[in-house]
């Protein structure tokens, strides 16, 4: 195995993928003719693809882990797990990787239908729609801070989205249905991502183990089918696609793995923290690369919710000393929580 990480090295690398998963927005912006549907298929296939060859060379040579109590594992069963850490008979790896294709899916609609900021903004919500589920499904605690940030985030929200809606309604080229649609399909990634970390981590409090990279394999075959009659007949030029291609390797498959090797050194709220920065690289690029200036609101609201998400993890920061790892790729490695990318990955990330 490769040399562990510094802490430094992590940070910086961390960093590094944050960037690599804000260039969606931006380059969704170059497209020329994809359609909505479309841009999801072809984003979704690439990464699998791209996945279905960086699993293997990053699986080779570790040791190949039992099947989890109660499940026989079949010799296709043991194949692809060998080779891409699939895990067929079990339920909990389904449900994730359903979840990885609705943010898959939601995520690049959304940003057709409205803009880049609203998307990350509400995205960036992931953390907190975790929390809140954790604590109806598995009975987890909430400390005082997080329903403080709770409230302080959605107050950020309203106040960025009342100001938009009231534009909407009331301008010269108000567009309601597309703010309105937008923010719902955007909606759907954090809720997405907490059920994805919520199934996650209540599977590994059963003693199974689920691997976050593959489930984004996984999701991203599901995506790609599940879109690809309604992206039927392309209309893509190769521009769009090569544009779509560099997205499905350098803003998933290869962030998404790289981030493994981070959480391998970095704990829970480091992860989350160093997430958020996403939001903030996304929203600049759609700035400088695409002319997407944000309103003021956006600013405003952004900046009281993002705001709230830091606070939150700062004070809970020496109260969490002991928190686990996110759990790596080799399932015989470190068992712990994930946290929800397009999800850490940024549970959000689709």
């Amino acid at each position: 195995m490769a040399r562990r990480l510094s802490h430094t090295q992590a940070v910086f690398l961390m960093v590094a993928v944050t960037l690599m998963w804000s260039i969606a927005g931006v380059v969704s912006r170059q497209l020329e003719s994809a359609a909505r549907f479309e841009v999801t298929f072809w984003r979704s296939a690439f990464t699998a693809i791209s996945l279905l060859l960086i699993l293997p060379l990053w699986r080779m040579g570790s040791a190949t882990p039992q099947a989890p109590a109660g499940h026989e594992r079949s010799g296709l069963g043991r194949f692809l797990h060998r080779h891409w850490g699939l895990l067929p008979e079990s339920r909990a790896f389904w449900v994730s990787g359903v979840c990885w294709s609705v943010m898959f899916t939601a995520f690049m609609l959304a940003l057709t239908f409205t803009s880049v900021a609203n998307v990350l903004i509400i995205m960036s919500l992931g953390p907190l729609f975790t929390a809140l589920l954790a604590r109806v499904v598995i009975g987890q605690t909430l400390p005082l801070r997080t329903w403080m940030a709770v409230l302080v985030a959605g107050a950020g929200i309203v106040y960025m989205y009342g100001s938009q809606f009231v534009q909407a309604f009331t301008g010269s080229d108000a567009d309601p249905g597309s703010l309105v649609i937008g923010s719902l399909v955007a909606l759907c990634v954090p809720v997405a991502g907490a059920i994805n970390w919520t199934v996650v981590q209540r599977s590994q409090s059963h003693g199974e183990s689920i691997d976050l990279v593959p489930s984004v394999l996984l999701g991203a075959v599901l995506s790609s089918v599940l879109t690809l009659p309604f992206a039927w007949p392309f209309a893509a030029t190769g521009a769009d696609v090569a544009w779509l291609a560099l997205l499905g390797l350098v803003q998933l498959a290869i962030p998404c793995t790289l981030s493994v090797v981070c959480a391998r050194v970095l704990k829970a709220p480091e992860v989350s923290l160093l997430a958020l920065l996403e939001v903030i690289f996304g929203i600049v690029w759609a700035w400088l690369g695409a002319g997407e200036v944000p309103g003021p609101e956006v600013l405003a609201g952004g900046g009281v919710v993002i705001t709230a998400l830091v606070v939150n993890e700062v004070m809970g920061w020496h109260s969490r000393r002991g928190t686990p790892r996110i759990q790596t790729l080799l399932a015989d490695q470190d068992q712990s929580p994930v946290n929800n990318k397009e999800g850490a990955f940024h549970a959000n990330q689709p």
